[in-house]
């Protein structure tokens, strides 16, 4: 009886042992990586925001003036006023119907959100009861997934980057220009994240259009690099005017359950949203990068 035991107990933690192997093997291959260590990472964060219930699906962000930031979340057309200092929503403005919005710019009285199927909204006096809204069609649809739009200053434009799926190959994800002064994008990218760049080596994926997803931008108003977040893979790419890839930094999932938000004060300070995690709420944290 002790022996047909001991083989019993050999089978259950043989099978045990292969189940935790393919678990393994799975989260490998799916890119899930083990949490980052807070010390040596060279992100700090300064501060943190939790959010309210209806931005646990917080999509994207934009700084609007001294401890206000704008908020879109993916499920209703609604751009929402975060006050940093008294930490509550303070205001919303409604412009749209139901959707997927995933991109958001803020210039003075206006507004420009991008919907993850390439639609470009134009409000134009958002805080109005009743704004003026122009859609502007795109080359993208959503096989592309558009999540990211942030202001070139330099270029009078505002510059996406596909998600998924890019509009020439797929060797690596273009910087498109949106102009505000013909309000059309250029289909030839300005700018090339390149997937063969050895800083991405780390994150390569089977399929090479996956290795790296952008999920928002935003331009450092000083430096001009370009800072491109991923949400899938919690990291954030910093990019130079010039197509160099400075540094990719993984960020902690527990921390950043989905990174989809990213935009900068006028003196630089950096800001960065996340939607909800399994437990907890929306977030915005204050950064700063100790390497820089």
């Amino acid at each position: 009886m002790s022996g047909q035991l001991k083989i019993g107990t050999i089978k259950i933690l043989t099978v045990v042992v292969l189940v935790l192997g393919l678990i393994t093997i799975f989260l490998l291959f799916n890119g899930h990586r083990a949490p980052v260590d807070p010390s040596t990472s060279p992100i700090k964060i300064t501060a943190k925001w939790e959010l309210p219930n209806v931005l646990r699906e917080i999509s994207a962000i934009s700084w609007v003036s001294q401890d206000m930031i704008a908020a879109v979340q993916d499920e209703e057309g609604v751009i929402f006023m975060y006050d940093l200092a008294n930490n509550k929503l303070a205001n919303s403005y409604k412009f749209g119907d139901d959707g997927d919005y995933e991109g958001l710019v803020v210039l003075g009285e206006n507004a420009f959100v991008l919907r993850s199927d390439g639609d470009l909204f134009e409000v134009r006096g958002y805080k109005n009861p009743q704004p003026q809204v122009e859609v502007y069609k795109t080359p993208f649809k959503s096989k592309h997934n558009m999540e990211t739009l942030t202001f070139d200053k330099e270029r009078n434009s505002l510059l996406m980057v596909p998600k998924d799926r890019n509009l020439e190959d797929d060797t690596f994800k273009g910087i498109y220009a949106f102009s505000l002064d013909t309000y059309e994008l250029n289909t030839e990218a300005v700018m090339k994240i390149s997937l063969d760049d050895e800083m991405l080596t780390p994150f390569v994926r089977k399929h090479q259009n996956k290795t790296f997803r952008p999920s928002d931008m935003a331009i450092h108003p000083k430096t001009g690099d370009l800072y491109i977040l991923e949400g899938t893979r919690p990291k954030l790419m910093i990019m130079s005017s010039n197509n160099e890839i400075k540094g990719v930094y993984p960020l902690d999932p527990q921390l950043f359950p989905q990174p989809e938000g990213i935009t900068f004060s006028e003196d630089g300070e950096l800001y960065v949203a996340s939607e909800a995690g399994r437990g907890s709420e929306g977030v915005i944290y204050k950064l700063v990068l100790t390497e820089l």
